[in-house]
């Protein structure tokens, strides 16, 4: 093949490997061993940064595609998505991936399908056919999703998702685990009387409160069903939500310390005791859930919450799948669930003593 990478001219002026071995005063196969990782035993440390500094001199970079087309690698990895790039972790999780991408010399390719399944499977095609060297599926909320087919044709990793049939590793939050630390949180604090606020009929809400209260029940403390109350993950739900359990209630019967489904939620709860002139947190405590940026920090008060790690599990998913790719291995098909830690704040203080 022709090109800057077997050092003949492009004829776009492009500086090629053969006017690198002329700067340096070395072979061209000099040149090809320093920039295909093989310098190392078959030249000298001087010589290599002889090399290296002609390369740099002249704006010299390998070709990628020549390089990739010789090691059957393109360099690219493609990031398929259902809604994420719409949503307030796509930054994070991108970030994490693009960042584990980059210092293993990989670029990122993102598609957003909005959530619609033919499009995921005409993105994982276009990817197959540019020859991406592995795919990463990643879902804005923790779910079970159905894998596009071309997926199982390529090294492929889910993120933030399980799939349906078992069939991909995955990286997902310990969304239990998270629960438990909320809990051990507010009991820490001197709470017994505690209360679960929105969510839906998620793996996440259930996984949450399912490990918020094995938590709570090892310590002999329990949560009355009427204490749990759903309704979505906006908002106005945890507005509504905490007037039902909170208005009219005496400050002896009511919850002095509340876990909700996310900040939105939480905000919602906020706002609900400000009306009802109860202080946050000297007489309930809040705790939110995803650490949203440019949100729950600038809540009143300012929100303690339980971090989604969207940065680490980007990160993870592509170390994943680019450890795979190096090995030509198939990893696993199993899940890896990454931890959810405190963001502490001001919205939790110690239990009221009456």
């Amino acid at each position: 093949m022709g090109g800057a990478e077997d050092g003949r001219s492009t004829g776009t002026g492009r500086p090629t490997s053969r006017d690198v071995a002329r700067l340096a005063g070395v072979s061209h196969t000099a040149v090809s061993f320093v920039f295909n990782g093989r310098a190392e035993g078959n030249l000298s440390p001087a010589t290599q940064e002889r090399i290296r500094q002609a390369a740099v001199q002249l704006g010299y970079r390998p070709d990628p595609v020549a390089r990739g087309l010789r090691r059957r690698r393109t360099a690219v990895i493609g990031l398929v998505t259902d809604e994420i790039a719409s949503s307030p972790f796509a930054g994070r999780l991108l970030r994490g991936a693009m960042e584990a991408a980059w210092d293993s010399d990989h670029l990122v390719v993102t598609i957003d399908s909005g959530g619609d399944p033919a499009k995921e499977d005409a993105a994982v095609a276009e990817l197959l056919d540019r020859r991406v060297d592995g795919i990463i599926y990643a879902a804005m909320s923790l779910r079970r999703v159905h894998v596009p087919e071309g997926m199982h044709r390529t090294h492929s990793v889910l993120a933030n998702c399980l799939p349906d049939d078992g069939s991909l590793p995955a990286v997902v939050p310990a969304e239990r685990a998270g629960g438990r630390t909320a809990a051990r949180l507010l009991l820490g604090a001197g709470h017994r009387r505690l209360a679960v606020i929105g969510g839906l009929a998620d793996i996440a809400s259930s996984e949450r409160t399912r490990g918020f209260r094995e938590a709570l029940r090892a310590e002999g403390v329990t949560v009355p069903e009427e204490w749990i109350v759903r309704g979505g993950g906006e908002i106005s739900a945890g507005y509504a939500g905490a007037l039902r359990l909170l208005d009219g209630v005496e400050a002896e019967s009511r919850p002095t310390g509340v876990l909700c489904y996310n900040d939105r939620v939480a905000a919602g709860v906020l706002h609900a005791a400000a009306r009802l002139g109860i202080d946050v947190p000297a007489e309930l405590s809040v705790v939110g859930y995803d650490d949203q940026e440019h949100m729950a920090g600038f809540l009143t008060p300012p929100l303690t919450s339980i971090a989604l790690p969207h940065r680490a599990m980007g990160e993870a998913a592509a170390r994943l799948l680019l450890d795979a790719i190096e090995t030509g291995s198939t990893p696993p098909a199993t899940v890896r669930r990454l931890a959810c830690p405190v963001v502490s704040r001001a919205s939790v203080g110690p239990a009221p003593t009456r």
